[in-house]
């Protein structure tokens, strides 16, 4: 992640905004008195969420990693699965 000071970002906030934006590349504000920030895009903020969704939601993480061992091996059965991922 890039790191730019917060009057660096106020004079090329243009600049600075369209890279993270185009770039997918979030930016690290630094500040001498207050709390650094970070810069991300709408897109990549939605992506994040929707990810953090998905991994703190067991019953979705249980339909993945059924759906990926099913994949993997077809030769276990259905019961099987459920045997084995406890669900």
């Amino acid at each position: 992640m890039n790191s730019i000071t917060v009057n660096q970002f106020r004079a090329n906030l243009k600049k600075v905004v369209d890279k993270a934006i185009d770039e997918h590349e979030p930016l690290h504000v630094t500040r001498l008195r207050g709390a650094n920030f970070v810069v991300v895009s709408e897109e990549d903020w939605n992506a994040e969420q929707e990810t953090i969704y998905v991994l703190q939601n067991n019953s979705l993480m249980k339909q993945i990693a059924l759906s990926l061992a099913s994949n993997r091996s077809k030769t276990l059965s259905k019961d099987e699965l459920h045997a084995e991922f406890d669900i």
